[in-house]
């Protein structure tokens, strides 16, 4: 199982992808994480972690990630280690586009070959693997 959340609004949006996140708990994950698009320059700034949503918030405790426009992702892995790596969100090399899913990619190996077709750079190896 995983939980997905999303957000745009006038609101900051690590606040409420955090209690997005938070209320999807009782789903069950064992790593979680959120990407941001920061008004300011549109970089999309992404922060995982393995572990509770508590730990997640720890980690952004220090941080200033100010952005309207937002993706969360709780995981629980069923392919691949809980690890960061794995976590979602994913981003694309660029890290201009961000994604979440809950399930298993199936036709992967078809999807990877459209998208280098198409000169698109991927740099997760968890991603089109």
């Amino acid at each position: 199982m995983c939980g997905i959340i999303g957000y745009v609004g006038k609101r900051q949006a690590v606040p409420v992808l955090l209690y997005g996140l938070q209320r999807l708990e009782y789903r069950g994950y064992d790593s979680a994480g959120i990407s941001v698009i920061t008004p300011t320059n549109n970089k999309l700034i992404v922060e995982k972690q393995v572990g509770k949503i508590k730990d997640l918030q720890e980690k952004l405790w220090n941080k200033k990630i100010e952005g309207h426009i937002g993706l969360g992702h709780s995981r629980w892995a069923t392919h691949g280690a809980p690890t960061i790596e794995n976590a979602h969100p994913h981003t694309s090399k660029s890290e201009i586009i961000s994604i979440v899913h809950n399930g298993i990619i199936e036709n992967y190996i078809e999807l990877k070959k459209e998208l280098e077709e198409k000169d698109i750079n991927l740099n997760r190896r968890q991603i089109l693997k």
